[in-house]
């Protein structure tokens, strides 16, 4: 045998064993035997250095440094689920998907709810290719460095898989192995870490992934992605992804019905504390992928999937005293400040109160004993005060009439709950909240820069509003508070390349009222730059697909305050992309201009995806569900009952496939 010979099969070798142990937890050698035949491998590689291959079982251990994470944008987005908190709103799920099905006849998977970081993998060939955390669902962080030294990722599949594919899942720590690196602090002196999830989520960010190797990381699979997969069903995608060598729980199971998942939700919550990781609920799924096609996404969540989230854990303690918080938008929230206490893993010292009416409600004292626990296990919040406890001397909560910050008198708009501070150009918190929205990751992401730095640089006088940051000179950050040569320059550099940053976002960081992500995706799409958006009226607005009047109003609003016209005009000079740069045509004709085409059911000489490609590429505009604004529905084999219902209702022409290819010819 050859030197490759010898070490295609050392690495063969270690890989199976490593499956075995870390995948299977079925170990059919000793670590030291494991050791000896990896030492004999790295000493082949390192004599023949020809032979690498950043796939070998010793680069599991890593060394390479990564100072900067590079941006990926996924292939297919990384959607986030609806949670339910109660069985009624499960039911109330069930009556949704079975109405858009048109039929009461769905199968479900059920998966446990691993509390970790979520993790999108790319595999070609066999061959793990990229690894790319989920980000904000639609971009995400390049970390495949660092999950290579997880040694339940498997770098070579196995059997008959998928030439490429995205496989989704959560990187997680095991609450043993969470327990002993938090020893290992303790015993060295070091402050132990708060969770296992927050250790799992920093320890993909690590620039050194021989680091990330040392810790115990493990990779729970539960989801394939990608385009004509070998497979029909959830569930079916599970037993075939541990077929290919990936670790997929065990406990996930397959439900004819929604009683069989109350048993599974039912079980569980009773027995979730005997598993060797944290989960915080169940995962439902519809079976069916054709089904899940019908039912689609709305603009965040599949319709076909919910989180059923267990009961969140609760806590006694005092409520110290009351303070208020003024946002960007000058949203006055009340916080309660509390007697410090262990809650989920966490130490909880302040919680949320919402608003007046909230405080009012709740009957909320400062001196009160209060129960708190985690909204969905995130958010603290106070959920009522024990009036058994109560001393008879407590005083009603008083909510203020006036800003803490700039002391203007507050407003609270009729039929909203929030008060306000409307000295929007005057309240420091609102000036820095801006400034901290519009340099944030998903707005114009600005490296060096961060929100201590914006309210340092505030307090300095050397900026009032966002389009300040480009008059910036590094002499005038240096002699600033933690601030060094390096960190000036890092600063400006950020600030300059920012100028790179699209428009859809640009006009999400300028921090319109009511324009989140989403929205500033559609209106830069529709408007294309900033000055049609800024001439468009109320009714223009309105007629964009999704923008209600609430936003609309909003949108005219800010442009018609001089002094964001006059920022706009400013961000203008200073290069910053204020229209949308033109992509690449790939439109056929606009046949299809001004038209609605609904896809339903299986088609043989399209995929669905394509077929949705082809309308967009004629004029036309796909929409995701049949109403009165549809023009036509491209009907397949197996077409959902419900939708042709509902086409037949309203007197929408159903077309074949056949028919769809003559419409475009």
């Amino acid at each position: 045998m050859d030197i490759l010979q010898t070490i295609q099969a050392l690495r063969e070798e270690l890989n199976q064993h490593n499956y075995n142990y870390y995948v299977l937890d079925n170990p059919t050698i000793t670590d030291f035997e494991f050791d000896i035949k990896l030492k004999e491998l790295q000493e082949l590689e390192a004599k023949h250095p020809e032979y690498f291959d950043e796939n070998s079982p010793t680069q599991r251990v890593g060394g390479s440094v990564t100072k900067n994470f590079e941006t990926i944008q996924h292939e297919h987005r990384m959607y986030s689920l609806d949670n339910s908190y109660s069985k009624e709103e499960l039911l109330e799920w069930e009556k949704r998907v079975q109405r858009g099905l048109g039929t009461a006849d769905v199968q479900y998977t059920c998966e446990l709810k691993y509390d970790g970081a979520s993790i999108s993998i790319t595999y070609e060939n066999g061959r793990l290719l990229r690894a790319v955390t989920r980000g904000d669902g639609f971009q995400g962080d390049d970390v495949t460095n660092n999950i290579r030294t997880i040694r339940a990722v498997p770098i070579k599949l196995k059997g008959d898989y998928p030439e490429k594919f995205d496989i989704r899942g959560e990187i997680i720590l095991p609450l043993e192995g969470f327990a002993k690196m938090n020893q290992d602090l303790i015993e060295i002196g070091e402050t132990p870490y708060a969770n296992p999830r927050n250790t799992a989520s920093g320890s993909l960010k690590l620039q050194d992934s021989a680091e990330v190797a040392r810790r115990p990381l493990d990779c729970l699979l539960y989801s394939i992605i990608g385009s004509n997969l070998p497979v029909a069903t959830q569930f079916e995608g599970l037993e075939s992804a541990r077929k290919w060598g990936f670790k997929v729980p065990k406990e996930a199971k397959l439900a004819q019905n929604i009683d069989e998942v109350m048993t599974f939700i039912d079980y569980w919550d009773e027995h979730r504390h005997e598993l060797p990781y944290e989960t915080d609920g169940v995962v439902v799924k519809v079976n069916s992928i054709y089904q899940q096609e019908e039912l689609g996404y709305t603009a965040k969540s599949p319709r076909w999937a919910v989180a059923y989230k267990f009961k969140a854990e609760q806590v006694a303690t005092r409520l110290n005293s009351i303070s208020y918080q003024v946002g960007r938008t000058g949203a006055i929230t009340p916080v309660a400040n509390l007697e410090p206490v262990q809650l989920a893993g966490t130490t909880v010292k302040r919680a949320s109160l919402h608003n007046a009416d909230q405080i009012e409600k709740l009957d909320v004292r400062v001196g009160d004993e209060v129960f708190v626990e985690k909204g969905g296990e995130i958010i603290p919040k106070i959920i009522a005060a024990d009036f058994t406890k109560r001393p008879e001397d407590l005083q009603p909560t008083v909510y203020i009439t006036h800003c803490p910050e700039c002391d203007t008198p507050l407003e609270r708009k009729e039929g909203e709950a929030q008060h306000y501070c409307p000295n929007f150009y005057g309240c420091p918190p609102q000036i820095i909240g801006r400034v901290q929205h519009y340099i944030s990751r998903k707005a114009m992401d600005i490296e060096g820069l961060g929100g201590e730095t914006v309210a340092l640089l505030y307090n300095a006088g050397l900026i009032e509003n966002y389009a300040d940051l480009y008059d910036l000179k590094k002499e005038q950050i240096v002699p600033l508070e933690r601030m060094a040569d390096k960190s000036a320059e890092n600063l400006i550099n950020g600030i300059e390349k920012s100028k790179e940053i699209p428009f859809e976002r640009v006009l999400y960081a300028l921090g319109i009222r009511y324009v989140g992500e989403t929205v500033a995706k559609k209106l830069a799409k529709h408007y294309k730059t900033i000055d049609n958006l800024a001439t468009a009226s109320l009714t223009d607005l309105i007629l964009v697909d999704e923008i209600g009047e609430k936003i609309a109003q909003s949108v005219v609003d800010f442009f018609a305050n001089a002094e964001n016209v006059r920022l706009i005009e400013r961000l203008k000079g200073y290069g910053v992309h204020l229209e949308a740069v033109a992509k690449e045509d790939t439109s056929v004709s606009d046949k299809l201009s001004g038209k609605t085409l609904v896809v339903s059911g299986v088609f043989e000489k399209f995929s669905r995806d394509e077929l949705k490609k082809a309308i967009e590429d004629n004029g036309g505009k796909v929409g995701s569900s049949i109403s009165s604004k549809t023009d036509y529905v491209v009907a397949g084999d197996n077409m959902g009952p419900a939708k042709l219902e509902k086409a037949n209702k309203l007197g929408v022409a159903i077309i074949s496939e056949d028919d769809f290819i003559e419409l475009v010819k």
